[in-house]
Protein backbone atom coordinates (compact mmCIF):
# COMPACT_ATOMS: atom_id res chain seq x y z
CA UNK A 1 0.00 0.00 0.00
CA UNK A 2 1.55 3.41 -0.96
CA UNK A 3 2.62 5.54 2.18
CA UNK A 4 1.67 2.80 4.42
CA UNK A 5 3.04 2.86 7.87
CA UNK A 6 5.56 0.04 9.19
CA UNK A 7 4.04 -2.86 10.57
CA UNK A 8 5.99 -4.75 13.73
CA UNK A 9 4.56 -7.12 16.18
CA UNK A 10 3.18 -6.23 19.55
CA UNK A 11 6.03 -7.45 21.93
CA UNK A 12 8.53 -5.37 19.92
CA UNK A 13 6.87 -2.31 20.63
CA UNK A 14 6.43 -2.97 24.49
CA UNK A 15 2.79 -4.49 23.95
CA UNK A 16 1.78 -8.52 24.88
CA UNK A 17 -0.36 -9.98 21.97
CA UNK A 18 -2.69 -11.32 24.46
CA UNK A 19 -3.22 -7.30 25.76
CA UNK A 20 -4.74 -7.10 22.58
CA UNK A 21 -6.42 -10.45 22.35
CA UNK A 22 -8.32 -9.23 25.60
CA UNK A 23 -9.11 -6.19 24.11
CA UNK A 24 -11.17 -8.06 21.24
CA UNK A 25 -12.60 -10.48 23.65
CA UNK A 26 -13.73 -7.38 26.17
CA UNK A 27 -15.66 -6.01 22.61
CA UNK A 28 -17.46 -9.00 21.81
CA UNK A 29 -18.73 -9.78 25.44
CA UNK A 30 -19.97 -6.61 25.19
CA UNK A 31 -21.53 -7.61 22.46
CA UNK A 32 -20.11 -3.65 20.55
CA UNK A 33 -20.43 -3.62 17.23
CA UNK A 34 -17.03 -3.13 16.16
CA UNK A 35 -15.60 -2.88 12.78
CA UNK A 36 -12.22 -1.85 12.33
CA UNK A 37 -8.99 -1.68 14.54
CA UNK A 38 -5.77 -0.30 14.70
CA UNK A 39 -3.19 0.29 17.03
CA UNK A 40 0.44 2.14 16.43
CA UNK A 41 3.15 2.28 18.86
CA UNK A 42 6.32 4.57 18.25
CA UNK A 43 4.90 4.48 14.91
CA UNK A 44 4.51 0.87 14.00
CA UNK A 45 1.33 -0.77 13.12
CA UNK A 46 1.24 -3.58 16.07
CA UNK A 47 -2.13 -4.84 15.65
CA UNK A 48 -5.02 -4.19 12.94
CA UNK A 49 -8.21 -5.75 11.94
CA UNK A 50 -11.37 -5.36 10.61
CA UNK A 51 -14.92 -7.02 11.17
CA UNK A 52 -15.73 -8.78 7.97
CA UNK A 53 -17.80 -7.59 5.79
CA UNK A 54 -15.68 -4.51 6.25
CA UNK A 55 -11.83 -4.38 4.94
CA UNK A 56 -9.17 -1.88 4.28
CA UNK A 57 -9.52 -0.81 1.62
CA UNK A 58 -13.07 0.55 2.73
CA UNK A 59 -13.29 4.41 3.17
CA UNK A 60 -15.27 5.16 6.57
CA UNK A 61 -17.57 7.75 7.43
CA UNK A 62 -16.10 9.64 10.05
CA UNK A 63 -19.15 11.92 11.78
CA UNK A 64 -17.71 14.32 14.22
CA UNK A 65 -14.18 12.79 13.76
CA UNK A 66 -14.53 15.17 10.91
CA UNK A 67 -14.16 18.19 13.27
CA UNK A 68 -10.40 17.00 14.29
CA UNK A 69 -9.24 17.47 10.71
CA UNK A 70 -11.41 21.07 10.23
CA UNK A 71 -9.15 22.30 13.25
CA UNK A 72 -6.01 21.07 11.70
CA UNK A 73 -6.96 23.08 9.02
CA UNK A 74 -7.25 26.30 11.04
CA UNK A 75 -3.79 25.70 12.17
CA UNK A 76 -2.26 25.45 8.93
CA UNK A 77 -3.93 29.07 8.38
CA UNK A 78 -3.17 30.35 11.62
CA UNK A 79 0.42 29.44 10.44
CA UNK A 80 0.76 30.82 7.65
CA UNK A 81 -0.64 34.08 9.12
CA UNK A 82 -4.14 34.10 7.19
CA UNK A 83 -6.18 34.20 10.81
CA UNK A 84 -5.78 34.08 14.16
CA UNK A 85 -7.53 32.61 16.97
CA UNK A 86 -8.88 35.66 18.61
CA UNK A 87 -10.17 36.97 15.14
CA UNK A 88 -13.98 38.56 15.46
CA UNK A 89 -16.16 35.79 13.55
CA UNK A 90 -18.54 38.54 12.07
CA UNK A 91 -15.70 39.79 10.57
CA UNK A 92 -15.58 37.24 7.77
CA UNK A 93 -18.79 37.17 6.99
CA UNK A 94 -19.92 40.82 6.36
CA UNK A 95 -22.67 40.05 3.57
CA UNK A 96 -24.29 37.38 5.75
CA UNK A 97 -24.72 39.54 9.13
CA UNK A 98 -28.70 39.86 10.97
CA UNK A 99 -29.75 43.05 9.60
CA UNK A 100 -32.47 45.12 11.29
CA UNK A 101 -35.52 46.64 9.14
CA UNK A 102 -33.53 49.56 7.32
CA UNK A 103 -30.91 46.35 6.64
CA UNK A 104 -28.02 47.63 8.40
CA UNK A 105 -26.12 44.81 10.07
CA UNK A 106 -28.07 44.18 14.27
CA UNK A 107 -25.36 42.26 15.91
CA UNK A 108 -25.85 41.68 19.58
CA UNK A 109 -22.81 42.31 21.56
CA UNK A 110 -22.43 38.51 22.36
CA UNK A 111 -22.26 37.60 18.06
CA UNK A 112 -20.23 40.56 17.84
CA UNK A 113 -18.06 39.37 20.69
CA UNK A 114 -17.29 35.62 19.30
CA UNK A 115 -14.10 34.47 18.37
CA UNK A 116 -11.93 32.17 16.10
CA UNK A 117 -10.89 30.80 19.49
CA UNK A 118 -14.64 30.24 20.62
CA UNK A 119 -15.58 28.42 17.49
CA UNK A 120 -12.85 25.97 17.99
CA UNK A 121 -13.51 24.91 22.13
CA UNK A 122 -17.49 25.17 21.16
CA UNK A 123 -18.20 28.12 23.53
CA UNK A 124 -19.85 30.14 21.02
CA UNK A 125 -22.55 31.52 23.28
CA UNK A 126 -25.18 29.58 22.15
CA UNK A 127 -27.26 27.61 24.32
CA UNK A 128 -27.95 24.85 21.82
CA UNK A 129 -26.45 23.15 18.83
CA UNK A 130 -26.54 25.75 16.07
CA UNK A 131 -27.00 22.66 13.44
CA UNK A 132 -30.73 22.25 12.80
CA UNK A 133 -31.02 25.98 11.80
CA UNK A 134 -28.99 25.05 8.83
CA UNK A 135 -32.34 22.75 7.51
CA UNK A 136 -34.84 25.47 7.97
CA UNK A 137 -35.99 27.78 4.94
CA UNK A 138 -35.73 31.51 4.28
CA UNK A 139 -31.85 31.68 4.79
CA UNK A 140 -29.34 32.38 1.52
CA UNK A 141 -26.95 30.04 3.21
CA UNK A 142 -25.62 28.16 6.03
CA UNK A 143 -23.50 30.83 7.52
CA UNK A 144 -26.76 33.16 7.79
CA UNK A 145 -28.72 30.93 9.16
CA UNK A 146 -26.21 29.92 11.71
CA UNK A 147 -25.32 33.52 12.64
CA UNK A 148 -29.32 34.65 12.82
CA UNK A 149 -29.62 32.73 16.03
CA UNK A 150 -29.27 34.38 19.94
CA UNK A 151 -26.28 34.29 21.35
CA UNK A 152 -27.48 33.78 24.72
CA UNK A 153 -24.62 33.76 27.14
CA UNK A 154 -21.24 35.31 26.56
CA UNK A 155 -18.78 33.41 24.25
CA UNK A 156 -15.67 31.96 25.79
CA UNK A 157 -18.27 30.62 28.92
CA UNK A 158 -20.27 27.96 27.94
CA UNK A 159 -19.40 24.54 26.57
CA UNK A 160 -22.55 23.29 24.29
CA UNK A 161 -21.50 20.81 21.54
CA UNK A 162 -21.97 22.45 18.43
CA UNK A 163 -21.80 21.27 15.02
CA UNK A 164 -22.49 24.34 13.39
CA UNK A 165 -19.49 26.19 15.13
CA UNK A 166 -17.14 23.93 13.06
CA UNK A 167 -19.22 24.58 9.96
CA UNK A 168 -18.28 28.03 10.62
CA UNK A 169 -14.75 27.02 10.95
CA UNK A 170 -14.79 25.57 7.75
CA UNK A 171 -16.72 28.27 5.82
CA UNK A 172 -13.79 30.82 7.62
CA UNK A 173 -11.17 28.59 5.97
CA UNK A 174 -12.55 28.93 2.86
CA UNK A 175 -12.65 32.76 3.32
CA UNK A 176 -8.90 33.22 4.06
CA UNK A 177 -7.64 30.82 1.35
CA UNK A 178 -10.66 30.58 -1.49
CA UNK A 179 -10.23 27.07 -1.02
CA UNK A 180 -12.55 24.48 0.71
CA UNK A 181 -11.20 22.92 3.64
CA UNK A 182 -10.28 20.07 1.93
CA UNK A 183 -8.66 21.67 -1.43
CA UNK A 184 -6.77 23.46 1.40
CA UNK A 185 -5.62 20.23 3.19
CA UNK A 186 -4.22 18.25 0.42
CA UNK A 187 -1.43 19.33 0.05
CA UNK A 188 -0.12 20.41 3.47
CA UNK A 189 -2.32 17.43 4.97
CA UNK A 190 -3.51 14.49 2.96
CA UNK A 191 -0.48 14.24 0.32
CA UNK A 192 2.64 14.28 2.86
CA UNK A 193 0.35 11.46 5.08
CA UNK A 194 -0.70 9.72 1.09
CA UNK A 195 -4.03 10.12 2.09
CA UNK A 196 -5.92 9.47 -1.15
CA UNK A 197 -9.00 9.19 -2.34
CA UNK A 198 -10.65 11.09 0.83
CA UNK A 199 -14.69 12.55 0.42
CA UNK A 200 -15.69 15.57 2.01
CA UNK A 201 -19.41 16.58 1.92
CA UNK A 202 -20.38 20.29 1.45
CA UNK A 203 -22.81 22.70 1.74
CA UNK A 204 -25.33 23.93 -0.88
CA UNK A 205 -22.89 26.76 -0.64
CA UNK A 206 -19.45 24.63 -1.90
CA UNK A 207 -18.23 25.12 1.24
CA UNK A 208 -16.99 21.69 3.26
CA UNK A 209 -19.35 20.28 5.80
CA UNK A 210 -16.44 20.99 8.23
CA UNK A 211 -18.71 19.31 11.96
CA UNK A 212 -18.76 15.88 9.89
CA UNK A 213 -18.96 14.60 6.49
CA UNK A 214 -15.42 13.31 5.85
CA UNK A 215 -14.62 10.31 4.74
CA UNK A 216 -11.14 8.29 4.70
CA UNK A 217 -9.93 4.99 5.50
CA UNK A 218 -8.90 3.66 9.31
CA UNK A 219 -5.54 3.88 8.03
CA UNK A 220 -5.54 6.86 7.17
CA UNK A 221 -6.83 8.21 10.34
CA UNK A 222 -3.86 6.26 11.99
CA UNK A 223 -1.61 8.57 10.29
CA UNK A 224 -3.16 11.32 11.47
CA UNK A 225 -3.18 10.59 14.89
CA UNK A 226 0.49 9.81 14.47
CA UNK A 227 1.30 13.45 13.25
CA UNK A 228 -0.49 15.04 16.25
CA UNK A 229 1.62 11.76 18.61
CA UNK A 230 4.60 13.33 17.15
CA UNK A 231 3.92 16.94 18.04
CA UNK A 232 3.08 18.19 13.84
CA UNK A 233 6.47 16.01 12.57
CA UNK A 234 6.06 13.80 9.58
CA UNK A 235 9.64 11.90 8.15
CA UNK A 236 11.19 15.17 9.83
CA UNK A 237 9.30 17.57 8.16
CA UNK A 238 7.32 19.93 10.86
CA UNK A 239 4.07 20.03 8.84
CA UNK A 240 1.77 21.38 11.59
CA UNK A 241 2.97 23.86 14.44
CA UNK A 242 4.12 21.66 17.39
CA UNK A 243 2.56 24.58 19.56
CA UNK A 244 -0.29 24.55 17.80
CA UNK A 245 -0.56 20.62 18.48
CA UNK A 246 -0.22 21.70 22.48
CA UNK A 247 -2.44 24.03 22.40
CA UNK A 248 -5.36 22.47 20.32
CA UNK A 249 -5.45 18.62 22.45
CA UNK A 250 -4.94 20.66 25.90
CA UNK A 251 -8.30 21.07 27.83
CA UNK A 252 -8.55 24.41 27.14
CA UNK A 253 -12.44 24.69 28.06
CA UNK A 254 -14.08 22.76 30.99
CA UNK A 255 -16.62 20.41 29.72
CA UNK A 256 -18.34 18.69 32.40
CA UNK A 257 -20.46 16.71 29.95
CA UNK A 258 -22.73 20.01 28.84
CA UNK A 259 -23.47 19.83 32.72
CA UNK A 260 -25.08 16.42 32.86
CA UNK A 261 -22.72 15.50 36.50
CA UNK A 262 -23.49 11.41 35.00
CA UNK A 263 -21.77 12.32 31.63
CA UNK A 264 -19.65 9.57 30.07
CA UNK A 265 -16.75 9.96 32.40
CA UNK A 266 -14.31 10.19 28.79
CA UNK A 267 -16.66 13.51 28.09
CA UNK A 268 -15.82 15.21 31.64
CA UNK A 269 -11.88 15.70 31.07
CA UNK A 270 -12.16 19.17 29.09
CA UNK A 271 -11.80 20.07 25.55
CA UNK A 272 -9.87 21.36 23.34
CA UNK A 273 -9.98 22.58 19.71
CA UNK A 274 -12.24 20.33 18.19
CA UNK A 275 -10.35 17.21 20.83
CA UNK A 276 -11.63 15.63 23.57
CA UNK A 277 -9.58 15.04 26.41
CA UNK A 278 -9.81 11.49 27.72
CA UNK A 279 -8.39 10.30 30.62
CA UNK A 280 -4.78 9.09 31.50
CA UNK A 281 -3.78 12.09 29.94
CA UNK A 282 -4.87 11.36 26.53
CA UNK A 283 -6.88 12.94 23.82
CA UNK A 284 -8.84 11.98 21.03
CA UNK A 285 -11.34 12.86 17.85
CA UNK A 286 -14.13 10.93 18.17
CA UNK A 287 -17.04 10.76 15.48
CA UNK A 288 -21.31 9.12 16.48
CA UNK A 289 -21.42 5.73 16.77
CA UNK A 290 -17.96 5.01 17.97
CA UNK A 291 -15.32 6.51 15.04
CA UNK A 292 -12.05 6.55 17.71
CA UNK A 293 -8.27 8.32 17.08
CA UNK A 294 -7.56 7.81 20.35
CA UNK A 295 -3.74 9.75 21.02
CA UNK A 296 -1.82 8.10 24.25
CA UNK A 297 1.29 10.80 24.28
CA UNK A 298 2.79 9.10 27.64
CA UNK A 299 2.67 5.71 25.96
CA UNK A 300 3.87 7.10 22.35
CA UNK A 301 0.28 5.22 21.27
CA UNK A 302 -2.58 5.93 18.71
CA UNK A 303 -5.78 3.52 18.61
CA UNK A 304 -7.76 3.93 15.96
CA UNK A 305 -11.26 2.50 16.20
CA UNK A 306 -14.49 2.52 14.00
CA UNK A 307 -17.74 0.93 15.23
CA UNK A 308 -21.17 1.30 15.48
CA UNK A 309 -22.13 1.59 19.12
CA UNK A 310 -24.59 3.56 21.20
CA UNK A 311 -22.34 3.00 24.23
CA UNK A 312 -18.91 5.15 23.18
CA UNK A 313 -17.86 5.18 26.65
CA UNK A 314 -17.94 0.95 27.05
CA UNK A 315 -15.53 1.15 24.46
CA UNK A 316 -12.78 3.32 26.02
CA UNK A 317 -13.28 1.16 29.26
CA UNK A 318 -12.27 -1.49 27.50
CA UNK A 319 -9.44 0.30 26.18
CA UNK A 320 -8.32 1.74 29.96
CA UNK A 321 -8.70 -2.37 31.48
CA UNK A 322 -7.14 -3.94 29.23
CA UNK A 323 -4.30 -2.30 26.71
CA UNK A 324 -3.20 1.07 28.19
CA UNK A 325 -1.84 -1.17 31.56
CA UNK A 326 -0.24 -3.63 29.58
CA UNK A 327 1.71 -1.26 27.50
CA UNK A 328 5.46 -1.75 28.84
CA UNK A 329 7.98 0.92 28.34
CA UNK A 330 10.49 -1.47 26.88
CA UNK A 331 10.50 -4.05 23.81
CA UNK A 332 9.02 -7.57 25.21
CA UNK A 333 10.32 -11.01 24.62
CA UNK A 334 8.83 -12.17 21.60
CA UNK A 335 5.58 -14.47 22.52
CA UNK A 336 5.25 -16.48 19.34
CA UNK A 337 2.27 -18.81 20.42
CA UNK A 338 0.10 -15.51 21.49
CA UNK A 339 1.10 -13.72 18.09
CA UNK A 340 0.03 -16.61 15.99
CA UNK A 341 -3.36 -16.61 18.10
CA UNK A 342 -3.60 -12.83 17.79
CA UNK A 343 -3.05 -13.37 14.21
CA UNK A 344 -5.86 -15.83 13.55
CA UNK A 345 -8.28 -13.43 15.55
CA UNK A 346 -7.21 -10.51 13.42
CA UNK A 347 -7.83 -12.35 10.17
CA UNK A 348 -11.33 -14.07 11.31
CA UNK A 349 -12.68 -10.73 12.75
CA UNK A 350 -16.65 -10.40 11.63
CA UNK A 351 -19.89 -9.39 11.57
CA UNK A 352 -22.37 -12.11 12.78
CA UNK A 353 -24.51 -12.91 9.67
CA UNK A 354 -27.96 -14.77 9.91
CA UNK A 355 -28.29 -18.24 11.19
CA UNK A 356 -28.37 -21.01 7.57
CA UNK A 357 -31.57 -22.98 8.78
CA UNK A 358 -34.12 -25.00 6.73
CA UNK A 359 -36.03 -23.70 4.63
CA UNK A 360 -39.76 -24.08 5.45
CA UNK A 361 -40.83 -24.94 1.75
CA UNK A 362 -38.78 -25.64 -1.68
CA UNK A 363 -37.15 -23.29 -2.38
CA UNK A 364 -38.81 -23.76 -6.29
CA UNK A 365 -42.09 -22.09 -4.73
CA UNK A 366 -40.19 -19.04 -4.35
CA UNK A 367 -37.22 -18.66 -6.58
CA UNK A 368 -37.49 -16.54 -9.39
CA UNK A 369 -41.26 -15.33 -8.60
CA UNK A 370 -41.74 -11.86 -9.06
CA UNK A 371 -43.94 -9.98 -6.13
CA UNK A 372 -45.70 -6.79 -6.78
CA UNK A 373 -45.56 -4.66 -3.27
CA UNK A 374 -47.92 -2.31 -1.91
CA UNK A 375 -47.63 1.02 -1.50
CA UNK A 376 -44.07 1.25 1.21
CA UNK A 377 -41.51 4.66 2.45
CA UNK A 378 -38.60 3.21 -0.21
CA UNK A 379 -40.88 3.31 -3.20
CA UNK A 380 -40.12 -0.34 -3.96
CA UNK A 381 -42.43 -1.90 -6.95
CA UNK A 382 -41.52 -5.07 -7.12
CA UNK A 383 -39.39 -8.16 -5.14
CA UNK A 384 -38.10 -11.23 -6.93
CA UNK A 385 -35.50 -13.62 -5.29
CA UNK A 386 -33.27 -16.02 -6.92
CA UNK A 387 -31.99 -18.95 -4.70
CA UNK A 388 -28.88 -20.58 -5.78
CA UNK A 389 -26.61 -23.36 -3.38
CA UNK A 390 -24.15 -20.34 -1.62
CA UNK A 391 -26.97 -17.35 -1.75
CA UNK A 392 -29.38 -15.60 -3.87
CA UNK A 393 -29.96 -12.65 -5.67
CA UNK A 394 -32.51 -10.20 -4.32
CA UNK A 395 -33.63 -8.18 -7.45
CA UNK A 396 -36.05 -4.86 -5.97
CA UNK A 397 -37.49 -2.31 -8.57
CA UNK A 398 -38.06 1.15 -7.80
CA UNK A 399 -39.93 2.70 -11.01
CA UNK A 400 -38.77 1.01 -14.03
CA UNK A 401 -34.83 0.85 -12.78
CA UNK A 402 -34.02 -2.86 -11.14
CA UNK A 403 -31.14 -3.34 -8.41
CA UNK A 404 -29.99 -6.08 -7.33
CA UNK A 405 -28.27 -7.30 -4.15
CA UNK A 406 -26.09 -10.53 -4.07
CA UNK A 407 -26.52 -12.36 -0.42
CA UNK A 408 -24.33 -15.22 0.51
CA UNK A 409 -25.74 -18.09 2.59
CA UNK A 410 -23.87 -17.54 6.28
CA UNK A 411 -21.46 -14.88 4.41
CA UNK A 412 -20.67 -11.59 3.69
CA UNK A 413 -21.10 -10.72 -0.38
CA UNK A 414 -19.58 -7.64 -1.41
CA UNK A 415 -21.39 -5.60 -4.57
CA UNK A 416 -22.51 -1.71 -4.73
CA UNK A 417 -25.61 -0.18 -5.02
CA UNK A 418 -27.72 2.72 -5.86
CA UNK A 419 -31.20 1.60 -4.19
CA UNK A 420 -33.57 4.20 -2.66
CA UNK A 421 -33.57 2.46 0.89
CA UNK A 422 -31.47 4.46 3.22
CA UNK A 423 -33.29 6.68 4.78
CA UNK A 424 -32.84 5.16 8.07
CA UNK A 425 -29.14 4.65 7.76
CA UNK A 426 -27.69 8.09 5.69
CA UNK A 427 -26.51 10.86 6.77
CA UNK A 428 -28.57 12.57 3.92
CA UNK A 429 -31.76 10.76 3.30
CA UNK A 430 -33.77 9.98 0.16
CA UNK A 431 -32.65 8.19 -3.04
CA UNK A 432 -28.37 8.21 -3.50
CA UNK A 433 -27.18 10.32 -6.20
CA UNK A 434 -24.35 7.81 -6.76
CA UNK A 435 -23.21 4.04 -6.06
CA UNK A 436 -21.80 2.73 -2.53
CA UNK A 437 -20.34 0.06 -1.91
CA UNK A 438 -22.12 -2.57 0.42
CA UNK A 439 -21.90 -6.37 1.50
CA UNK A 440 -24.90 -9.04 2.37
CA UNK A 441 -25.71 -12.18 4.04
CA UNK A 442 -28.82 -13.91 3.99
CA UNK A 443 -30.09 -16.82 6.10
CA UNK A 444 -33.61 -18.91 6.98
CA UNK A 445 -34.80 -17.95 10.54
CA UNK A 446 -36.15 -20.82 12.98
CA UNK A 447 -39.47 -18.70 12.16
CA UNK A 448 -39.33 -19.35 8.42
CA UNK A 449 -38.28 -16.19 7.55
CA UNK A 450 -36.00 -15.19 5.35
CA UNK A 451 -33.37 -12.69 6.98
CA UNK A 452 -30.82 -10.91 4.81
CA UNK A 453 -28.05 -8.23 6.89
CA UNK A 454 -27.09 -5.73 4.54
CA UNK A 455 -24.07 -3.58 5.50
CA UNK A 456 -22.97 -0.28 3.83
CA UNK A 457 -19.35 -0.35 3.87
CA UNK A 458 -18.33 3.25 3.64
CA UNK A 459 -20.32 4.18 7.11
CA UNK A 460 -21.20 2.37 9.95
CA UNK A 461 -24.50 1.45 9.21
CA UNK A 462 -26.78 -1.33 7.33
CA UNK A 463 -30.11 -2.72 6.78
CA UNK A 464 -31.31 -6.00 7.94
CA UNK A 465 -34.12 -7.13 5.82
CA UNK A 466 -37.04 -9.73 6.82
CA UNK A 467 -38.86 -11.55 4.44
CA UNK A 468 -41.87 -13.94 5.53
CA UNK A 469 -43.42 -15.98 2.25
CA UNK A 470 -46.54 -17.38 2.66
CA UNK A 471 -49.13 -19.07 -0.84
CA UNK A 472 -48.61 -16.59 -2.93
CA UNK A 473 -47.68 -13.26 -0.40
CA UNK A 474 -44.54 -12.09 1.54
CA UNK A 475 -44.33 -9.66 4.07
CA UNK A 476 -41.34 -7.49 3.85
CA UNK A 477 -39.83 -5.53 6.66
CA UNK A 478 -37.03 -3.05 7.19
CA UNK A 479 -35.31 -2.23 10.14
CA UNK A 480 -31.75 -0.13 10.91
CA UNK A 481 -28.70 -1.87 11.86
CA UNK A 482 -28.71 1.29 14.66
CA UNK A 483 -31.53 -0.34 16.62
CA UNK A 484 -30.16 -3.75 17.89
CA UNK A 485 -33.08 -6.34 17.53
CA UNK A 486 -33.37 -6.78 21.62
CA UNK A 487 -33.88 -2.94 21.80
CA UNK A 488 -37.05 -2.06 23.45
CA UNK A 489 -37.90 0.23 20.51
CA UNK A 490 -37.02 -2.33 17.82
CA UNK A 491 -40.38 -3.67 16.82
CA UNK A 492 -41.86 -0.01 16.77
CA UNK A 493 -38.82 1.05 14.33
CA UNK A 494 -39.58 -1.91 11.56
CA UNK A 495 -41.06 -0.70 8.13
CA UNK A 496 -43.62 -3.69 6.97
CA UNK A 497 -45.75 -4.16 3.71
CA UNK A 498 -46.99 -6.62 1.83
CA UNK A 499 -46.56 -8.06 -1.32
CA UNK A 500 -48.60 -10.75 -3.95
CA UNK A 501 -46.81 -12.81 -6.64
CA UNK A 502 -47.82 -11.81 -10.22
Amino acid sequence: MKHSLPRRSPESQGIPSAAVIRLLDGFAARGLNMHSLMLVRHGQVTAEGWWQPYAADCRRYLYSLSKSFTSTAVGFAVAEGLLTVEDKVVSFFPAELPRDAAGAPALSGNLAAMRVKDLLTMTTGHEQDSTPVIMQPGFESWVQAILSLPVERQPGTLFVYNSGASYLLSAIVQKVTGQTVMEYLTPRLFAPLGIEKAVWETSPQGINTGGWGLSVKTEDVAKFGLLYAQNGAWHGQQLLPADWVAEATAAVVPNGGEGREDAPTDWRQGYGYQFWRCQHNAYRGDGAFGQYCVVMPDQDAVLVMTSETGDMQAVMDLVWQHLLPAMQAQALPEDPAAQVQLAQRLSGLALPTPPTGTPPMPVTHISGRTYRLNANPYRLKTLAIDFSDSGCVLTLAVGSKLHQLHCGHGQWIAGKTRLPFLEATMVQPGPLRHTVRVAAAGGWATDGSYAIHLRFLETPHGEHFTLHFAGDQVQMSVRSSMVPPDHPTAEQAERRWQGTAD
